[in-house]
């Protein structure tokens, strides 16, 4: 089974295209390490909840949209081997992060169910 890298992201509005070219950049990288798929997704409704929510989560402030995302790895070790390469491989270094990376949301997750149409 797979396994899954989530993240939620506040993001300026005004760095929308920068942060579209920040994934395209990065995609070739984590393919090499062993994604099969990546998904960034702009927020578009964005409910605020009663107890929590995405906005919440990471601190939205005025000007700035939600954006979630994931990876898709075969499995947890390419995930692990990608990890690590982001302290060696100097092209990581090399990859604008157009967002407050102090405020964006990541976790690591083991699928349970999964099926496709």
């Amino acid at each position: 089974m797979t396994y899954i890298a989530g993240f939620l992201t506040p993001v300026p509005n005004g760095n929308k295209q920068a942060y579209i070219e920040s994934a395209r950049k990065a995609w070739p990288l984590f393919k090499e390490y062993g994604a099969l798929e990546t998904v960034e997704a702009w927020g578009d409704q964005i409910p605020e909840g009663k107890h929590t929510d995405f906005k919440r989560a990471v601190a939205l402030e005025e000007g700035e949209t939600v954006c979630f995302s994931w990876i898709i790895w075969p499995d947890k070790e390419s995930h692990d081997r990608c990890g690590a390469s982001m302290q060696t491989d100097p092209r990581w270094q090399e990859m604008d992060m157009p967002f407050d990376g102090k405020r964006m949301m990541w976790g690591s997750f083991t699928p349970i169910f999964e099926e496709k149409a």
